[in-house]
C-alpha cells in the first residue's frame, strides 16, 4: 500500500481536535467542499447554461436539479473514500487497477483536466476582454498568473485558500442576486421547468453537456484529496463525525452552486429566450444583449465581474485536481511550482491552439464541447469509485450500504447510457457525412470500442479480482473445519490462537473438546507485516484486509456449527501481542498450534511459543501439527 500522502504540503494541516463543539466544530470542517463548488459554476457551466436557457427557456431546470443531486451522491462518496481510507481517487485506482489500465485511466482523466481548464481559462479570458477589453489571447497568457497565485495561497495555508475562494464564490453569488433582480423571471414557469421533458433531440446534448459541467470528473478527485487537510481524531467515533460534517459541507455548498447554475439558466430564459433570440449561446453575445434587454448597464458589468470570479476560483481548483491526478496515478513527486506549470500548460496549450485555429468566434461553441468531453469521462471515475466504497476490506466498516449503493449504480448507469447514445449518434452522423468514412472506421471506431471494452473491464475488474484474491490466499480456502466429534469440559471461556495454516484445524478441535458447546471461544491472530508493526491498527494493507477476512471465515464457519464465538485481531509480533490480549481477556486457557519444527529452523523463524509461555497467567496448551 503506498504511504505517500495526497496533497502532501497540506496534508492534514487543519486541526478539528480542540475544545471547540457545537457549530464551532462544524466550522472547522467546513472548507473543501466550496473549493469544490466553484467546478460546479466554472464557466463551462455558463456557456451550456446559457444555451440551455436560450433554446429551451426553463425547460431544462430539472436537468439541473437532477444533476445536483448525483453530484451530491457522488461528491460525499468521494470524500467518504478520503476520509476513511486516506488515499484520492488516483492513489485508490493505482492500488487497485494495473499499470497499464492505471496509464489509460490517468491520460483520460488528464484529457477531462484539459477539457475542464480549457473551458476555465476561455472563460476567464472572456470575462477580461468584456470588462477590460483586452484581447482573449492575451488574457489566456493572463491566467497563467493564477499559478502563482496559487503557490502564493497554498503556502499560506489551506485556510486561506479556502477564504479567498469562498469570497469569490460570494461575489458570484451576489452578482447573480442582482441578475435576478433585473430580469425579473416567471416564477411559475420556474417551477414548472422543476417537471422532467426534453423538448426535442438538440435539447439531449445540451442536457448531456450540462450533466457533464454539472458533475465534474476532476472534482470526484479533488474532494477525495481535499478532506484529508483535516486533521481528527481516526477512531470509528471520529471518522463518524467527519463524514457527517463534510456531508453538511458537501449539501451547502453544492446547493450554492446549484443556485448559481439555476440562475443562470433562469437569466438567458427570461431575457434571450422570452424575446424571440432562441441561438444566443455565446457568453460575449450574451454580455451584449443584457444591457438593452434589462435596461441597466449594472447587468453586464455583473456578469462579467462573476465571469472572473467564477473563472479564477475554476482554474486554481483545476490545476489543484491536476497535481492530485499526476501524483495519484504516476507517484511522480516533482517540485510543487514545476507541476503546477505543467499542469497550467496542459490547459493552456489548447486553448491557445484553438483560438490560433478556430477563431475567436467560436469560443461558446468549445466551451460546450469541453463540457461534452468532461460528461464522457465521467463514467471512468464514477465507477472505480463506486466499487471503492462499497469494498468492505477497503473501507474498514464505513462502506456504504445497499440503498445507497444501488442509488450509485443507477446515477452511473444513467450517465453512461446518455453518454453511450451520444457517441453512438456522433459517430453514425460523421460516417453518413463524411467523404471518406473508410479513415473513421480504421480511426475513430476502433477507438470508441476500446473505451467501450476499458469501461466493461473497469466495472467488471473488482468482482473478478474479488473471487481471485479468495483463491489466491494463502490459507484456509480449500479448509473445511470438521467439528462433529467434540467431548465436553467444564473450561469456559477458551483462547485460541490461529495463523491460518492447516495447524489451526487441530487446535480449534481440540479447544471444542475442551470446552464444548458452553464454552466461549475466541480466535487470536496477528498481522505481523512491517506496516503492522509501525502503524499498528491503522494499517490498512492488502495483508491485513485477507487476514481479516479469513478470520471472519473461521468466525462463520465455527458460529455457523452452534458455539459461541469471538475474534481477536493485533497488530505487531506476536509473542508480545498474543500474551497482551489473553492477560487483558478473562480466559481459562489458551491453545496453540505447533508447526513442529526444531533446531536451526527455530532460530531462523523463531518460536512465538517460547517467548508467549513465559508471559501469559493461564494454561497453555501445545497442540503439535
Amino acid at each position: 500500500m503506498n504511504k505517500s500522502k495526497s496533497l502532501e504540503e497540506v496534508n492534514e494541516s487543519v486541526a478539528t481536535q480542540g475544545n471547540a463543539k457545537g457549530f464551532r466544530k462544524i466550522l472547522a470542517f467546513l472548507g473543501p467542499a466550496y473549493l469544490i463548488s466553484v467546478g460546479y459554476m466554472d464557466p463551462g457551466n455558463w456557456a451550456t447554461d446559457i444555451a440551455g436557457g436560450s433554446q429551451f427557456g426553463y425547460a431544462l431546470i430539472w436537468v439541473l436539479l437532477m444533476s445536483n443531486i448525483m453530484a451530491l451522491l457522488l461528491q460525499s462518496l468521494s470524500a467518504r473514500l478520503g476520509i476513511v481510507t486516506q488515499h484520492d481517487l488516483a492513489q485508490a485506482s493505482r492500488e487497485t487497477y494495473s499499470k497499464f489500465v492505471n496509464y489509460v485511466l490517468y491520460f483520460l482523466a488528464e484529457v477531462a483536466i484539459a477539457a475542464c481548464d480549457l473551458a476555465e481559462v476561455l472563460g476567464m479570458a472572456i470575462g477580461i476582454n468584456l470588462l477590460f477589453g483586452i484581447p482573449l489571447m492575451e488574457g489566456v497568457l493572463i491566467t497563467v498568473l493564477d499559478t502563482f497565485l496559487l503557490l502564493f495561497l497554498i503556502n499560506k495555508g489551506i485556510r486561506k485558500m479556502e477564504a479567498f475562494i469562498i469570497a469569490l464564490v460570494v461575489i458570484i453569488g451576489f452578482s447573480f442576486v442582482f441578475e435576478m433582480i433585473f430580469a425579473q423571471p416567471e416564477v411559475g414557469k420556474i417551477f414548472a421547468g422543476l417537471v422532467p421533458s426534453l423538448p426535442n433531440a438538440n435539447a439531449l446534448y445540451i442536457a448531456i453537456g450540462i450533466i457533464g459541467a454539472t458533475v465534474m470528473p476532476h472534482n470526484l478527485y479533488l474532494h477525495s484529496s481535499l478532506v484529508q487537510t483535516r486533521k481528527f481524531d481516526r477512531s470509528d467515533k471520529g471518522i463518524k463525525q467527519a463524514l457527517k460534517y463534510n456531508f453538511i459541507d458537501s449539501t451547502i455548498a453544492l446547493n450554492l452552486a446549484f443556485f448559481v447554475n439555476a440562475a443562470i439558466l433562469i437569466l438567458a430564459a427570461a431575457t434571450f429566450y422570452k424575446n424571440g433570440m432562441f441561438h444566443v449561446a455565446e457568453i460575449q453575445d450574451a454580455h451584449q444583449l443584457l444591457a438593452p434587454l434589462l435596461g441597466t448597464q449594472w447587468a453586464p458589468i455583473l456578469f462579467a465581474v462573476a465571469l472572473i470570479a467564477a473563472g479564477q476560483s475554476s482554474t486554481i481548483t483545476g490545476t489543484l485536481a491536476g497535481q492530485i491526478i499526476m501524483e495519484g496515478y504516476l507517484n511522480l513527486r516533482i517540485q510543487p511550482w514545476v507541476r503546477r506549470i505543467i499542469t497550467r500548460l496542459i490547459a493552456i496549450v489548447p486553448a491557445v491552439i484553438a483560438i490560433l485555429y478556430f477563431g475567436e468566434s467560436v469560443t461558446g461553441k468549445l466551451l460546450i464541447l469541453s463540457q461534452v468531453i468532461l460528461s464522457l469521462q465521467l463514467g471512468f471515475a464514477i465507477i472505480p469509485l463506486i466499487h471503492f466504497v462499497s469494498d468492505k476490506t477497503k473501507m474498514k466498516g464505513f462502506h456504504i450500504s445497499k440503498t445507497t449503493q444501488v442509488a450509485s449504480w443507477l446515477i452511473a448507469t444513467i450517465i453512461v447510457s446518455l453518454n453511450a447514445k451520444l457517441v453512438f449518434d456522433e459517430i453514425k452522423g460523421w460516417l453518413e457525412t463524411s467523404e471518406n468514412p473508410t479513415v473513421l472506421w480504421f480511426t475513430v471506431v476502433p477507438l470508441a470500442i476500446g473505451f467501450l471494452i476499458l469501461l466493461l473491464y473497469i466495472i467488471f475488474e473488482p468482482f473478478v479480482a474479488k473471487a481471485k484474491t479468495a483463491i489466491d490466499n494463502h490459507s484456509p480456502h480449500t479448509l473445511t473445519l470438521q467439528l462433529n466429534n467434540h467431548k465436553d469440559y467444564q473450561k469456559k471461556n477458551i483462547a485460541v490462537s490461529v495463523d491460518f495454516s492447516s495447524a489451526d484445524e487441530k487446535a480449534i478441535l481440540h479447544a471444542i473438546d475442551f470446552g464444548g458447546k458452553e464454552a466461549n471461544y475466541t480466535l487470536i491472530h496477528v498481522v505481523e507485516t512491517v506496516g503492522a508493526m509501525f502503524y499498528g491498527n491503522k494499517i490498512s494493507d492488502h495483508e491485513t484486509s485477507i487476514d481479516e477476512k479469513l478470520l471472519f471465515d473461521y468466525y462463520k464457519m465455527i458460529e455457523e456449527k452452534g458455539f459461541k464465538v469471538d475474534t481477536k485481531l493485533g497488530f505487531g509480533k506476536p509473542g508480545k501481542v498474543i500474551p497482551r490480549i489473553v492477560n487483558e481477556g478473562n480466559y481459562d486457557l489458551l491453545i496453540m498450534g505447533t508447526h513442529g519444527h526444531t533446531g536451526f529452523k527455530d532460530l531462523i523463524f523463531g518460536t512465538t511459543v517460547n517467548t508467549v509461555r513465559h508471559r501469559i497467567n493461564i494454561p497453555l496448551f501445545l497442540v503439535k501439527h
